[in-house]
Order: C-alpha cells, then structure tokens, then sequence
C-alpha cells in the first residue's frame, strides 16, 4: 500500500488523475484482467493472443525525437530522426494527461538494462492489461526491494486510443511516437503496437550510452560458450540472425539489443520479441517451447474451430510476434551479462550472390560494413520486384539510432582494437548465381562455417583477398565442399560473376555517400574496389 502510494503521488506530479491504477500486477492477474476486459483469449497453450489493432508494426515516420539543446547538435536529423518541437510536446502531453484523467491506468515499474552501472529506470503507464503483460516480460523485472521508492530515469505514456489532431500538434497522422530527452518521457498515442514501447527504450539507450557512457549500443543477438567465450550476431530480417543465434550447445545472454562496455556485453532486456510466421516445432523449438502460460502472442489466428495457433495465417499480418520473458529459454544465461566478444558476424542474405558465404574483415572493413548494414530482398517479395534489391540499414538497425552512424562505427572500431575481436562476414543468400540462377546456401555449411570461426579453425586456414571487397576468403573449412567458399568458382560464367560484383559494390559506394563527409579516413579505407571505367 505505502509503494502504490508512492507511485500515485508520481503521477499525480505529472497531472495524471485516474480512477484506478494496477501497479506491478504479477502475470496471473494481468491475464485475468486481459480476459475480463475482453482484450484477449487464452491458446491451448495457455498463452494469451491478443490484437494490437490497426497498427501491426512499427510506424518510423511517426516517430520524433524533440529538438531542444539536449539533442540539437547530437541528434543526426534526417528521415530516420524526425525533430518535433517542445511546446507543441508540451501541449500534446497536456492534452493525454487531459483524455486519460478517470480512466483505469496500468503502471510498470522496470529496468532496460542488465548492469547495473548502465541501467535505466523506467516507468511505463498505460490503457491495457495485455500492453503491462509485454512490459513484463521484455524489460528487466524489479524485486520487491528495488521498487520500494522507485523513482525513473524515463516514463513512458502510452495510449492507444487516444489520436491527436495533426493540423493542432503537428504531428504527421493521429499516430505518434514522440521521445522528449530533456522531460526524460516518451508519449504514444493512436497506436497498439507494443513493439514501439520496447523500440522508443532501445533508441533512448542508444543516444545516452555512446554520449554519456562510451558504450556501444548493438542491434543484435548476443551467445556464450562453456568455456564463456562470447559471440555476437548483427543482421537484418531474413538473414538468419534467430536462428544462427540460437545454439543448444551456448548460452543466450540475449535476441535482440545489447550494450558493449569495457565489462563486456549486457542485454537491454529481459525477455525476447520473436516472429511466428509459420512457425513450427522442428525449425525453431526454443520459441516453440516458450509460448505458454505468460506469453503473449500478437495478431495470431486459431485453426477454426480450435484454440490452436495457426502460425501459417497471415490474415492479420506478416509479422506475428510472441513476447515472454527470457527464462522461458531453457539455456538463458542468468543475469545475461557476458566478456568482450570473440567473435562478431555480419550476417547479410545476398541475394546477388557475390559475397563470400564466410569473409573475415579487418578493422576498416568492420567499421564500413557496419554503416552500411547490407542485405538484399529477393524478387516477388513485393509487387513489381523482379530483380534482388538491395537494402541498407545503417548498424544493422538504422530506425533506432539518434546519433551520425560513424559515431557508432568509431565506437566499434574502438571496442574491435581494445579486445582484439574477429569479425566475420556471413552470406546466407545465393551461390552459384543470383536469385533465380543459383541456389541458397544450405543452413548446415552456414552453421559448420560459424562453428568453425568460434572455435578458432577458420583463422587457420589459407586466406586469399576478394578481388572487390578485399575481405579474406578461407580456402578451406572442416565441413564445407571447398569450391563454395570462394563465390566466384561457383559462377558457370565468370565474366557475370565479375560484372555483378561490381554492380554491387558500386550499390555500397552510393549508398555510403550520405554517411562519408563525417566518416574518418579508416572507415573510408574499407570501401569495396569499385573499377573506373
């Protein structure tokens, strides 16, 4: 009673007046509420489904960032990084504090962090018991102790039902996402997508981390071995970032975002936010095994007649997602802090079928790749795709990222020379041609490649230098037909092979020049070798 009490004058000092609140409810009742509320039905696993309404993912150009003298000259503006203005923040606030005054509020006290040292408080209010379920499970849960006086670093106000008047706030639609540093708040309105809580936390950290703290913040999954030596995987959707990840023989300190300090690496987290499209058993067990009682999955349909996922539904969305905290995974490292990494791959899915299925990158090459953050859609993905395209997402997670790109690239170059870590280019696309010419590489030459990086095999083995990218290509590698590891000796025509790896180093070339006049020499230094003609 004395804790709520305490949470009440809090939002009482925000203006907040609700009718009720639900302070820190444990998962059983939250689930109740969610049932009674009619926000959610129960699988026959025992999981909640639950609809996040018209909005099935994120909505980045709804997303600011408000532009005052904390962020003006730190905050690398643009299309990602929205400005938006304080006193129309201000005036939008004033206006939920108004809409949501007698109404029935969820309060959730937690951690976005695993070290301590780094650790932000956070206090997230909202509409609905199935929105406190998802904060339960992705963000660190408090003891009973840590609560007592919990004062946040940052309070997140979200509330879907309410929509704002562009033409009054300026906002782009009645959806928002608004990050306000110097009111340390994040307000979100008109939208049920509780991916854009978990998001809003992940690019506070990754503008305080580098700025306040040197730590490098990282979009990525995060593994330990027995002996704790610790792997780090970046890449984009498609690339095969969960699955290459998650390994029965390592421990999982993390999915999804981490920090990289001089203690070594901490998840953000402390559960995981996976996609079920067409999810089964076999493929993905892990995941499989954690949708149970206290998960909660999203935008999922039952077989008719059952109370069974059809995981194969695409109805509602493509991205159906499941949250649950992270000791639903049976080899989670507790506490999910690990050392400095070994080991980091770039896993790209090039659909060109240039790059080497494994390249190791020296420092500049590292810190290139990293800003450009490459991988390739394949044709028929979209309407009116023939050809693979290329995508780039600075930092394998270019929505999240405030500061100028090289500002994390130099961090990382930094981290790479203190800890002397390797980092591995992994190219999970075609061989033997492009899409529609060759064929994709076999998961279990990818898996063998990796294994052979981590326990120190690969490094052994005869390199030659990749006549465009100059990466280093293994001659061998214990588990791996050798004709596959250089791309080109598996091109019937090398003429096309030479003519297409041009074609894509020049698409790196391009899409760098946005980032070049603040990058330093060295990250220059690991541009492909693009021929004059």
């Amino acid at each position: 009673m004395q804790q709520l009490s305490h949470v009440s004058e809090g939002l009482a000092a925000l203006g907040l007046k609700p009718s009720k609140i639900f302070y820190n409810l444990p998962v059983g009742e939250l689930i109740e509420l969610a049932l009674a509320r009619g926000e959610g039905q129960l699988t026959d696993d025992g999981a909640l489904m639950y609809d996040t309404g018209k909005f099935t993912g994120r909505a980045p150009k709804d997303r600011f960032i408000v532009k005052d003298a904390i962020t003006a000259d730190k905050v690398w503006w643009g299309d990602v990084n929205l400005p938006f203005d304080a006193d129309k923040f201000d005036a939008l606030l004033a206006k939920m504090i108004q809409w949501a005054e007698g109404k029935e509020l969820f309060v959730r006290d937690a951690f976005a962090g695993a070290d301590e040292k780094y650790r932000l408080r956070i206090r997230v209010i909202g509409q609905q018991a199935s929105h406190n379920l998802f904060c339960h499970n992705m963000f660190i849960r408090p003891s009973r102790e840590e609560l007592q006086g919990f004062a946040p670093d940052f309070t997140v106000l979200a509330l879907p039902e309410f929509q704002a008047d562009p033409a009054v706030f300026g906002t782009r639609n009645p959806n928002f996402v608004i990050v306000n540093f110097t009111k340390r708040m994040v307000i979100i309105g008109g939208t049920g997508y509780t991916g854009e809580t978990k998001k809003s936390i992940f690019s506070i950290l990754n503008f305080l981390l580098p700025v306040n703290h040197g730590v490098l913040p990282m979009h990525c999954g995060a593994n330990m071995g027995k002996d704790g030596d610790v792997a780090v995987f970046f890449g984009l959707s498609g690339t095969g970032k969960t699955t290459l990840s998650a390994d029965p023989n390592r421990y999982l300190i993390g999915d999804d975002e981490h920090g990289w300090s001089d203690n070594g690496i901490f998840n953000f987290e402390g559960g995981c936010y996976a996609k079920v499209i067409n999810l089964s058993k076999e493929n993905e067990p892990d995941i499989w095994n954690a949708i149970r009682f206290g998960s909660l999955l999203e935008n999922t349909r039952f077989i008719e007649g059952t109370r069974t996922v059809d995981f194969s539904n695409t109805s509602v969305t493509e991205n159906t997602r499941v949250s649950y905290p992270i000791y639903f995974i049976h080899n989670a490292l507790e506490h999910s802090i690990g050392g400095a990494p070994r080991h980091i791959f770039f896993l790209t899915c090039d659909a060109y079928g240039v790059l080497p299925p494994i390249s190791r990158l020296n420092k500049a090459q590292a810190m290139y790749h990293f800003v450009s953050g490459y991988t390739a859609k394949v044709a028929g993905t979209e309407l009116g795709v023939t050809e693979p395209t290329a995508v780039f997402s600075t930092c394998f997670g270019a929505p999240f990222m405030p500061l100028h790109p090289t500002q994390y690239a130099e961090l990382l170059g930094k981290k790479l020379e203190e800890n002397e870590t390797t980092v591995w280019l992994v190219n999970t696309g075609w061989t033997g041609g492009p899409y529609g010419v060759g064929s994709r590489m076999k998961l279990p030459y990818t898996r063998a490649m990796i294994t052979a990086a981590m326990d120190g095999s690969l490094a052994k083995m005869p390199m030659q230098s990749h006549n465009v990218f100059g990466v280093e290509v293994p001659a061998m590698c214990p588990g791996v037909p050798d004709h596959l590891l250089n791309p080109r000796n598996t091109w019937a025509d090398k003429d096309a092979y030479d003519a297409k790896a041009q074609q894509l180093a020049q698409m790196f070339v391009h899409n760098f020049e946005k980032f070049s006049e603040l990058a330093n020499e060295e990250i220059l230094a690991g541009a492909p070798k693009v021929a004059v003609s």
